[in-house]
């Protein structure tokens, strides 16, 4: 009698709610692919330079950074499914202000406040490492899990960004942006009818004391970084002082987590020689992965005959691109655990790491072409999708039982401290030697050459950093042997 393999039997009984969680990333996909082609629209229509743009990108990474912790410790603690329904329930609401206002300070709440999307990946990781507890192949399983989730995530992204294309060419813009809320409030009632809690809760008191010191800090060194971009920023004692105070914060926080029972972060997962080098990956790579969507947005759309570079393309060509690249992205997260199983996870990930970082490298020398940028993006994109998908699988697996909900947003959590670094210094470095050729004709919005050369380095340089660090992470980790061994701290 045929030995069944085990991984398939258990990915079968997943298979219903992976589906509905599917459809929660297909929702997050579109919100992340949908708005990148129009982003030049949205900046004219609040009357704003390009480079202002990363002031959506940062006010929204900001308050991801600040969301992630305390939902991922809630959902381990009340309920994965409940925290989903919470976190959908304010993106929706933020999102339907968007349509309706030209403001550009309502507009950046509003944006802001759609950054609690960015929570429903590691809340859906730790679900499903949850339901598989007793289940054979646990490691397996869940990478193969997030390989799905994150394909679902990168279609959503694809038609977003094709549909937001097509759109922003042919409609008013409140029309557009009112599309995807709606979309949100259709995935609020999947959440609701076809999820399952997770089954294991481990209940506690929350740690609100950690939570308040722990917003302190990213909230002030956050908003040192938004006041470097600000005329005279760099330059100003005063925003390097709210950027020091922002890292000193982090003294008081540890400290405090450190003699807590059950804390908001175990700073002590820091430590541990698998999950370490994760979360230092993450931090880097949320540099290329958020911090260089809006720019490499601008860049495509910035005229060349006025300016002398960029690729002058329209909405609906510029979401061609960015499709590529998603689809180059789902074929790394579907790829990851098939070359981690054949290597392994740690090798696949420091091979991700490379790819991102060559592909961004790449433009130095290769930006003048459509063809060049797009093939540029496949490039990052496959080593992109992987990480992804392998990043917050990592972190449950290596990650205490009871804290697994934490390690997977912690992830998400450091990947958007990241990208707010990113976006600081890419809006300061895309404003710096803007050029006045042709400025009564293209309003002088446009960034700078040198600006996006800039982000086309440190992406690169990153990416690359990461796969060295990677290679000091143990040989077993993120397999099923490291997590039988015992738990990482």
């Amino acid at each position: 009698m045929t030995r069944t393999d085990p991984a398939r039997v258990t990915l079968g009984a997943l298979a219903a709610v992976v589906g509905f969680l599917a459809f929660v990333e297909f929702t997050s996909g579109v919100l992340q692919g949908y708005y990148t082609p129009m982003l030049t629209d949205i900046a004219r229509h609040l009357r704003i330079h390009d480079a202002d743009v990363n002031w959506l990108e940062g006010t929204q990474l900001m308050l991801s950074a600040l969301v992630v912790p305390a939902f991922a410790k809630l959902g381990d603690m009340i309920g994965h499914k409940r925290m989903l329904l919470w976190s959908t329930a304010l993106t929706g609401a933020a999102a339907l202000v968007l349509p309706f206002t030209d403001s550009f300070a309502v507009f950046l709440v509003g944006w802001a406040l759609m950054g609690f999307y960015v929570v429903w990946l590691p809340l859906e990781i730790a679900l499903i490492w949850s339901r598989s507890r007793s289940m054979t192949g646990r490691s397996v399983i869940t990478a193969r899990a997030a390989g799905l989730l994150v394909a679902a995530l990168e279609a959503g992204a694809i038609i977003g960004a094709l549909v937001g294309g097509a759109l922003i060419d042919a409609l008013p813009l409140t029309v557009v942006l009112l599309i995807p809320a709606l979309l949100i409030v259709v995935c609020f009632f999947v959440i609701l009818v076809g999820v399952k809690e997770s089954p294991e809760l481990t209940g506690g008191r929350l740690d609100t004391v950690g939570i308040v010191l722990i917003s302190l800090a990213l909230i002030a060194f956050t908003g040192g970084l938004s006041l470097l971009r600000l005329p005279g920023g760099l330059t100003s004692p005063w925003s390097w002082a709210v950027v020091a105070a922002g890292l000193l914060l982090v003294v008081p926080f540890v400290l405090w987590e450190l003699r807590h029972d059950d804390p908001v972060i175990d700073v002590r997962m820091f430590r541990s020689p698998a999950l370490g080098p994760v979360f230092l990956t993450a931090g880097l790579f949320g540099v290329s992965v958020l911090g260089a969507q809006a720019p490499l947005s601008t860049f495509a759309r910035t005229e060349p005959a006025v300016y002398g570079y960029g690729l002058g393309t329209t909405g609906f060509a510029t979401s061609l691109i960015i499709g590529i690249y998603l689809i180059a992205m789902i074929s790394g997260a579907l790829l990851f655990p098939v070359v981690a199983r054949l290597t392994a996870p740690r090798l696949t990930l420091m091979g991700a790491s490379v790819l991102v970082g060559v592909g961004f490298l790449l433009f130095l020398p290769l930006h003048g072409t459509y063809l060049q940028v797009v093939v540029n993006m496949v490039i990052v994109g496959l080593g992109s999708g992987a990480l992804v998908a392998a990043l917050p699988a990592a972190a449950a697996s290596a990650a205490p039982s009871t804290q697994t909900g934490v390690a997977t947003g912690l992830t998400n959590s450091v990947k958007t401290v990241g990208g707010a670094i990113a976006s600081c210094v890419f809006g300061i470095a895309l404003l710096n030697g803007v050029t006045d050729a042709g400025a009564a004709a293209a309003e002088a919005t446009a960034g700078s050459l040198s600006g996006y050369v800039t982000v086309w380095v440190v992406c690169g340089a990153t990416a690359l950093a990461a796969a060295v660090l990677l290679a000091f992470v143990p040989k077993q980790a993120f397999t099923d042997r490291a997590v039988e061994d015992g738990p990482a701290v």
